[in-house]
């Protein structure tokens, strides 16, 4: 199977006169399918899919990683392109979990509370061709194209941020991030599996997708891994993990972070890339 991942929204521009940005989007192209994996935060979605040639008004299907404004605040332009060229006027299908609406800030005692969820209501989104199927477990794309639906906790060492909250009436409460999932693909190789930000956890991610599946063997794991604050000891820890799987891409981005990122370059050399936007991968 022919696998392309053209990286639309990242952090960093991978390319010139494309735009970085704190977020992602990435385009996958598998199974005969155009997949839009998340929106990142804004226009530039359709900006540098533009630079890059990419014609996102015939995706097949939007998937959303979780509920957050950088994954999702380049839905709604997304959405009226699409509408705008008449080329569904059924709409689009639009994946993801149903917390995904949940009120979800950023939040640290004592400081101002910073609204970090989708900034549409489903109304809005919905006037614009949205047709949500949210689910909390897998949802099958294709033959061999899986979402991981909620991922299972199976390690200790990936802590979810404590600074990501809910709001419940007036207080703050962790968010579970059950709404975080990724997208699979089965190959003849392994798994490809593509992250949004892997807030419940890489290496929980990993072993979830594996479950799910019955597929043991890791082709490549693509995405943000949510390893910007990790500690020494959780990043021996998931160094250790992702070595004893022989991985032969890991290409990552986003909330990875500089520091950490540097640190899995060095670890796994020519394994490992920068997944910046602009960057187009063929598995």
């Amino acid at each position: 199977m022919s696998i392309t991942v053209t990286t639309l929204v990242e952090n960093t521009a991978g390319g010139p006169s494309l735009y970085g940005e704190w977020g992602q989007s990435l385009l996958v192209e598998a199974d005969g399918m155009r997949i839009l994996f998340d929106t990142g935060p804004s226009q530039h979605v359709l900006d540098n899919a533009n630079k890059l040639s990419v014609e996102l008004n015939t995706i097949d299907k939007i998937v959303l990683s979780h509920g957050h404004y950088d994954h999702t605040g380049g839905l709604m332009d997304v959405l009226a392109l699409i509408q705008g060229s008449g080329n569904r006027q059924e709409g689009i299908e639009v994946i993801g979990h149903p917390d995904i609406f949940q009120e979800k800030y950023f939040y640290i005692e004592g400081l101002p509370a910073r609204s970090i969820g989708i900034p549409f209501t489903r109304t809005e989104l919905e006037a614009m061709g949205a047709r949500f199927k949210l689910s909390r477990e897998p949802v099958k794309l294709t033959e061999n194209i899986i979402t991981t639906g909620e991922v299972e906790i199976s390690v200790d060492f990936e802590p979810i941020d404590a600074n990501l909250c809910i709001k419940e009436e007036e207080n703050y409460l962790p968010d579970p991030l059950a709404d975080d999932l990724s997208l699979i693909i089965k190959t003849e190789k392994g798994l490809v599996i593509l992250l949004g930000c892997a807030h419940r956890g890489l290496i929980n991610t990993i072993l979830h997708a594996q479950k799910i599946t019955g597929v043991r063997p890791i082709y490549a794991v693509i995405g943000g891994t949510h390893l910007i604050s990790a500690d020494k000891t959780r990043m021996d820890k998931t160094i250790q993990a992702l070595k004893s799987m022989n991985i032969s891409k890991l290409g990552v981005s986003h909330c990875t972070g500089m520091k950490s990122g540097a640190i899995l370059a060095n670890e796994f050399s020519d394994t490992f890339f920068f997944n910046s936007a602009g960057i187009r991968t063929s598995l």
